[in-house]
């Protein structure tokens, strides 16, 4: 997102994408000898899409990694980066295209570092997830394949997103200032006229925006869609789609069901979201969080509700834990956690083991921490792993929401 310099050859249909081509030479390769040097062009047939978005391609063997390609598809390349082992390159032009293949609905993509599929039929896309997630769970977490569920698509694949930031950053040639996001490429803003994953409020927001300037570069916005009957204050989190929330929802409600448990302890729990929603399927819960202002938005989002089976500490888990497992038996109580992208600390994971809860439950929007820490919790054997089931939550993106579910090994009903 900014100027980067212009690509070489035809200009592409959309800004920033390679042009596909009509025909094609497969040997109109300018090198293909021992490893790819920069600036070198190279055909390629790309094998796989890694997570993260880019494709993997081989020249002689060494690994080449291409954004904006699908598997199966050749085309022409420029290395821009050269490692030890891999290198990574810019699109061209795809020679032989995917079925699978689609114009993105977006002007900006291409150079935006917010979208890596917009070129993928979504059918397709969710196919890729359900690999990458399979595939990460596996290699970090040794997890058997078969445990991943079908990925739950999202009913509105476009225009979903209730939350972005954008950032400024002067345009001093055209004597303005850019307002978007940073590109794929390099530490420039593009200036993004619409946003075609965001919520119609939010474009609307971002016009306003746009109007009227930061005043200067480096300063960031926050656009925001609040959720309709919930309590949220500014800084608190929350789940950045209402249209695949509900589905998110009912996908833990039947894990806590499956579970047998008569408590539902929600440790990081925010603004009481999951809680409470789940506040029916429990005798008795306890949501957990350190700030203190989500647990004032939590009470005042179950007294609206009318929920009155739980409660809502404020502080560390650490902390609350030993009280709260005289008054929730382990072996009776489900423990649900929902941490940020880079998942739980050593510490919470010890934690959990030690507390030994019939069944735990884990939201998670990285794939790789949760395979990491779905790891560290079944090392010892204490837990199974029952099911993960991966919702796209962020279409058009490299991004995953998963719920894993794991249960306590040997245990009789206490």
């Amino acid at each position: 997102m900014g100027h980067g310099p212009p690509e070489p050859g035809p200009a592409p249909p959309v800004a920033g994408i390679a042009p596909v081509a009509g025909t094609h030479t497969l040997n109109a390769v300018d090198v293909q000898v021992g490893q790819p040097q920069v600036g070198q062009r190279l055909t390629l047939r790309i094998e796989d899409l890694a997570f993260g978005g880019e494709g993997v391609g081989r020249a002689d063997g060494f690994v080449v990694f291409v954004p904006f390609v699908a598997v199966g598809e050749t085309v022409e390349v420029e290395i821009t980066e050269r490692k030890a082992h891999y290198a990574r390159a810019r699109l061209l032009r795809v020679l032989e295209p995917s079925p699978d293949r689609v114009d993105p609905a977006c002007a900006h993509y291409g150079r935006c570092g917010g979208c890596q599929y917009q070129h993928l039929r979504y059918d397709a896309q969710l196919r890729v997830k359900h690999k990458q997630v399979t595939d990460l769970l596996q290699r970090i977490g040794g997890i058997d394949p078969s445990v991943v569920q079908p990925v739950v698509p999202c009913p509105r694949p476009y225009g979903y997103r209730n939350r972005i930031m954008v950032r400024s950053q002067s345009n001093k040639p055209e004597r303005r200032m850019n307002v978007g996001f940073l590109r794929w490429d390099c530490g420039l803003v593009e200036d993004v006229r619409e946003c075609k994953i965001a919520e119609p409020e939010i474009n609307e927001q971002l016009q306003h925006v746009r109007a009227h300037p930061p005043p200067k570069s480096g300063l960031k916005v926050v656009l925001r869609l609040p959720p309709a009957d919930w309590v949220v204050p500014p800084d608190s989190f929350f789940q950045n789609n209402f249209h695949l929330l509900p589905e998110l929802v009912r996908t833990v409600r039947e894990a806590v069901t499956r579970s047998g448990a008569r408590y539902l302890v929600d440790l990081y729990c925010g603004v009481g979201f999951f809680a409470l929603e789940l506040a029916g399927c429990v005798q008795r819960f306890i949501g957990v969080e350190y700030d203190r202002r989500a647990v004032t938005a939590a009470r005042e989002n179950a007294r609206q509700r009318n929920i009155t089976n739980g409660s809502f500490l404020a502080g560390r888990v650490e902390e609350w834990l030993p009280q709260i497992l005289q008054e929730m038996p382990a072996g009776q109580s489900v423990f649900l956690v929902d941490p940020p992208r880079k998942g739980l600390t050593p510490e919470a994971v010890q934690m959990l083991l030690q507390a030994r809860p019939r069944a735990l439950i884990y939201v998670s929007c990285h794939p790789a921490t949760l395979a990491r820490d779905l790891k560290a919790l079944r090392d010892d054997g204490s837990y199974e792993l029952v099911r993960v089931t991966p919702l796209d939550m962020f279409p058009q993106t490299q991004h995953a929401e998963c719920v894993a579910e794991l249960h306590r090994q040997g245990l009789s009903s206490e």
